[in-house]
C-alpha cells in the first residue's frame, strides 16, 4: 500500500545507486544541501508519526535506534522535531561512537541533539540491558539503523538491535527502508526489521514494492529534491 501526500502518482521505482545520483545532482548540480534533504526527511518522519497519532503523543515512549549513517541522521532529525509535541517521551540509541558518524549533516544534528535535555541518550556499541529495556518498554519505535547502502553481513550491536525491534510491542517507523533489506532486490538479511510502516524518501525504492511482509504501510515523502536532478538518471 502506498500512501502519499497530495495526489497519488505512479511513478518508476529506482536503484540505491539512482537515489545516491540524484542527490549528488541536487546537492552539486543545483545547490539543494544533504542538510536540507536530511532535514525534510527527518521531519516528515516526524509528521507522519505525529499524523498516524492523531497529534496525541502524551505519555507515548518514542525510541529511535540510530546507526552512524545518513539514516541515523534522520531520525535524529525525526526525533528532535518530535520533542516540540507535549507529553512524548523520547528516547535514542546511538549504535557506535559519534566520532564515527559518517557525514557532515549527521554531526550537526548529533550536535544538537546534545544540546537538548528533552531528549535521553544512550551510546555505545553493545545492546546492555538497560538499553534493551528501552526498546522494549516502548510504544513507537523510529528504525534508523541503516539505509539504502547497507551492503554485507550485519554485525552486532545491529543484528541484537533489530532482535530487540522485532521483540518489541512497539509501532515500529523504518526511515527511507526497513533495516536488514535489500532496497534493490527486496531480499531480506538473516536479520531484518518487521515495520508496521516506512517513510520513504523522494520516489519509493524497487525493493519496497511488494514487500508490505516488512515495509508494512509504505508513505512516500517529498523531500525538495528538484526533479530536475533527476536529469541523466532516470529516462523520461
Amino acid at each position: 500500500m502506498l500512501v502519499t501526500r497530495g495526489n497519488q502518482m505512479r511513478e518508476e521505482a529506482i536503484t540505491s545507486d539512482q537515489m545516491y545520483k540524484i542527490e549528488e545532482n541536487g546537492h552539486k548540480l543545483l545547490g539543494m544541501r544533504r542538510i536540507y534533504m536530511m532535514e525534510n526527511a527527518g521531519h516528515g518522519v516526524a509528521d507522519f508519526i505525529v499524523s498516524k497519532f492523531k497529534y496525541n503523543l502524551v505519555g507515548k515512549k518514542i525510541v529511535a535506534v540510530c546507526g552512524t549513517g545518513n539514516n541515523g541522521g534522520d531520525a535524529l532529525v525525526a526525533c528532535r522535531h518530535l520533542a516540540g509535541y507535549y507529553g512524548a517521551e523520547l528516547a535514542i540509541i546511538l549504535l557506535g561512537s559519534p566520532t564515527s558518524l559518517h557525514s557532515e549533516e549527521a554531526s550537526i544534528n548529533w550536535k544538537i541533539i546534545q544540546r537538548m535535555n528533552s531528549i535521553k541518550v544512550f551510546i555505545g556499541n553493545e545492546m546492555t540491558h538497560h538499553v534493551k529495556g528501552n526498546i522494549a518498554e516502548a510504544q513507537i519505535v523510529i528504525d534508523g539503523i541503516f539505509g539504502t547502502g547497507i551492503k554485507g553481513i550485519i554485525n552486532d550491536p545491529h543484528a541484537s538491535a533489530i532482535v530487540e525491534i522485532n521483540n518489541s510491542d512497539a509501532y515500529v517507523i523504518a526511515v527511507d527502508v526497513p533495516s536488514g533489506l535489500d532496497p534493490n532486490t527486496g531480499i531480506a538479511h538473516d536479520k531484518c526489521v518487521h515495520a508496521n510502516a516506512t517513510v520513504t524518501f523522494h520516489r519509493l525504492k524497487i525493493g519496497l514494492l511488494n514487500n508490505k511482509h516488512y515495509t508494512g504501510t509504505v508513505h512516500l515523502e517529498r523531500i525538495g529534491i528538484p526533479r530536475e536532478a533527476e536529469r541523466g538518471v532516470i529516462e523520461e
